[in-house]
């Protein structure tokens, strides 16, 4: 009979205590040897209903208060603008971090959130689920195999229906919280697919509005853009939060042998393949049906996504046990972030925008 594998414990704590975060407790309580000993939020009632909530030990109102308590790891889930308080009051602890999309509101963030990182020898993680999508992983492999040759055109569509209800959350739609609208909050996740299939993006093209969302939001609901890449290769990306109802998101690459691969999400947090042209492997999926089910509740949206935060946490966790990099770096996820605000940018002046390749 062989004997049983014992992993030594490992404490976390989570930075946040807002929607996306009962996905990461999910996660992390469902890994052998990881005890989650205590919450932060700046809302202490909301802080002590979660750890009461999950049976979680402490509660906190103060950051450095709950890392100083002496533990291993930490999740940030907070707004996009508390990212960088996170993840460096992680490191100056000597704690590792993985923290939710986008990595920073801007790049001079994210550099110092990485510097900190390095600096004091831990593990930095970046939440970019969509990456562990059988569809996305089949999508990457094809690639690394070969097998449509130099991947020369792609493209991201994406159209989300984003109301009132979601809005009236104070941060959401302002530019001091959250950076941006649907290219920070929502797109960013297929950008980071779209980059992760066709490699370096170089130059960036493009234009960004606020077309029906002007009384709700001071950031942009509508987006279009021109990707160069060192290959040579182009894409294009549209994306917006005016659709009613949402037809969800597809990042699709074509390859310098002609063959085509895609994956659509629909509905939100469910991705499939619904384009495969690879001889012997062809597959045409109908996404839309009369009468079938469009926009989701919020929460099943994070609820389909549960089981690929949980593969990615998990590999987090490994990452620290085998003292690897975790499947997405810091580093890596600058690359998501410098397409869109070279979009911002290119938006405003009016130019192309060259990329400074991280």
């Amino acid at each position: 009979m062989m004997a049983a594998v014992v992993v030594s414990p490992m404490t976390f704590g989570i930075i946040g205590c807002g929607k996306i975060a009962i996905n990461h407790v999910t996660a992390l309580q469902s890994i052998p040897g990881v005890d989650v000993r205590a919450v932060v939020d700046v809302d202490a009632e909301r802080a002590r209903g979660f750890a009461e909530r999950f049976g979680i030990p402490a509660a906190f109102t103060d950051t450095d208060e709950m890392l100083a308590s002496g533990l291993d790891a930490v999740t940030v889930c907070t707004p996009h603008t508390a990212h960088e308080a996170g993840v460096v009051a992680a490191a100056q602890n000597h704690v590792h971090v993985l923290c939710e999309k986008p990595i920073a509101l801007s790049l001079n963030q994210a550099d110092r959130m990485i510097q900190a990182t390095e600096r004091a020898g831990v593990r930095f993680g970046v939440l970019f689920q969509r990456r562990f999508w059988p569809p996305a992983l089949r999508v990457r492999r094809a690639i690394e195999e070969n097998a449509l040759g130099t991947p020369i055109v792609g493209g991201v569509v994406a159209r989300f229906n984003r109301d009132a209800a979601y809005y009236a959350e104070p941060w959401r739609g302002t530019l001091a919280a959250e950076g941006g609208g649907v290219l920070m909050t929502q797109a960013i996740h297929h950008i980071d697919l779209l980059q992760w299939f066709m490699g370096p993006a170089v130059r960036v093209t493009g234009r960004v509005a606020n077309l029906a969302h002007g009384e709700l939001i001071e950031v942009e609901d509508t987006a279009g853009a021109i990707i160069e890449f060192a290959s040579g290769g182009l894409a294009t990306i549209q994306a917006g939060t005016t659709f009613n109802p949402g037809l969800g998101a597809q990042v699709w690459v074509s390859g310098s042998n002609g063959r085509t691969v895609s994956l659509t999400e629909f509905p939100e947090g469910i991705g499939i393949t619904d384009l495969w042209t690879l001889p012997g492997e062809e597959e045409y999926a109908t996404v839309y049906r009369q009468g079938g089910t469009f926009d989701i509740p919020l929460s099943d949206i994070h609820r389909n996504l549960v089981p690929f935060h949980a593969q990615q946490i998990a590999d987090f966790v490994a990452a620290i046990r085998e003292d690897r990099e975790p499947a997405v770096t810091g580093r890596e996820a600058v690359k998501s972030l410098e397409i869109v605000q070279a979009i911002y940018r290119s938006s405003q002046a009016g130019s192309p925008v060259d990329l400074r390749m991280t």
